[in-house]
């Protein structure tokens, strides 16, 4: 059966991760998190998918190739061209996407599903549909049920008694929402779909093709389905996958490594001796990490591959990308660093070498600069980070 993922977004919102990362490959605990989509695809027979690239397309291509490891086939279309010898991506919009792959050479030809590619989801893709092809569909939009206090922050379904659209709300107030079921971004099409959509321009499947079905009263529906669903649009919500994943709450995804002490994993090669380290899990500790005696780690807490927690550092509710030095003293509480980034959990990041504290964190394969106690102390209290 044939599928298809959107990958060709900027993921703008989850800056600075994808200056160098694209959406789809942004890992969770160290794998990319387009590979639990293909992986749930194959899963449910879905072993033909074709996807979308567009900014940093290539890393996507090289990861995936042509899907044979992961017992799929896979093809790309990329959208944009090479100027001055780079690729620049030219996103055509969720539904310009479908159709430019179409119009290529007819590919969809049955029953088809469209996974964003930036999700981690647990869903039973069959019995969605199963529940499609029972309601004689165009179009199925799976949809999640979520607290009424929290609809402000997702695009809202409204349908009938039957399941039938009957229209949209983009991220409405809790007063106007006339909904609490959530659009998912995934969706079950039949290749008749594809004829609204116009050929040659950008169109939006949310904001364009959903309300031309609406409008036509074509056989257009949503089916609520209990299943964990992440979706990472921003920092925030890349934060909360990890955390789900660490405390056992996605159910097709495992903490990878060993376990040495009870609810903490590790890669292969780790430097550590854990009766010097005050660490308590869910924590996961990524291969040829080096953590320092009188270090303290508090889950949920991940720390990527190749980094160094010297002595006297804290690192709780954080995530730690790989190469990461961390340097005495040193409390990270709720932070995420990526590279020469430090960022909060609304998203708020510092440049860590732009601020002069590169010597806080730093690189493991660089020599960190030389400084006196006197002013670092003074340069992390301006900056309202604690040291030791």
């Amino acid at each position: 059966m044939k599928a298809m993922i959107l990958a060709a977004g900027k993921g703008t919102r989850v800056r600075p991760i994808t200056y160098t990362i694209p959406k789809p490959l942004i890992p969770i605990l160290q794998k990319p998190v387009m590979e639990f989509l293909v992986e749930l695809l194959r899963l449910h027979g879905f072993d033909q998918i074709m996807v979308n690239v567009s900014h940093l397309a290539d890393e996507i291509e090289n990861y995936f190739r042509d899907g044979q490891r992961f017992g799929v086939q896979i093809g790309y279309s990329f959208e944009g061209k090479i100027d001055e010898g780079k690729l620049v991506g030219e996103a055509i919009g969720s539904a310009g996407g479908l159709k430019r792959i179409q119009d290529f050479s007819p590919f969809f030809d049955d029953t088809f599903v469209v996974l964003c590619g930036d999700a981690l989801i647990d869903l039973d893709l069959t019995e969605a549909v199963k529940w499609h092809k029972s309601k004689g569909a165009i179009a199925t939009v799976v949809m999640k049920s979520v607290p009424k206090e929290e609809v402000s922050s997702y695009g809202v379904v409204v349908t009938d008694q039957d399941g039938r659209i009957k229209a949209f709300q983009e991220k409405p107030s809790v007063e106007e929402a006339l909904s609490t079921d959530i659009n998912t971004g995934i969706y079950i099409f039949e290749p008749e779909v594809l004829d609204y959509i116009p050929s040659g321009v950008e169109y939006d499947l949310g904001g364009q093709l959903f309300p031309k079905l609406v409008e036509m009263n074509a056989p257009f529906y949503g089916v609520t389905m209990d299943f964990q669903w992440v979706d990472i649009g921003k920092v925030p919500d890349y934060w909360r996958a990890i955390r789900d994943v660490l405390m056992g709450k996605v159910k097709n995804v495992s903490i990878p490594g060993h376990e040495v002490r009870p609810g903490v994993f590790t890669g292969l090669n780790v430097a550590a001796n854990w009766d010097k380290i005050d660490i308590k899990g869910p924590v996961y500790v990524g291969s040829m990490t080096r953590i320092e005696d009188g270090a303290k780690i508090i889950g949920p807490t991940m720390i990527g591959p190749n980094c160094w927690v010297c002595k006297g550092a804290t690192v709780d509710n954080s995530i730690i990308f790989e190469y990461s030095r961390l340097g005495e003293g040193v409390q990270l509480v709720d932070k995420l660093v990526f590279g020469r980034y430090c960022i909060d959990k609304t998203g708020a990041a510092i440049d860590v070498q732009a601020a002069a504290l590169d010597w806080l964190i730093t690189d493991t394969r660089q020599e960190p600069p030389s400084m006196s106690a006197i002013e670092r102390q003074a340069i992390a209290e301006v900056l309202g980070m604690e040291t030791r």
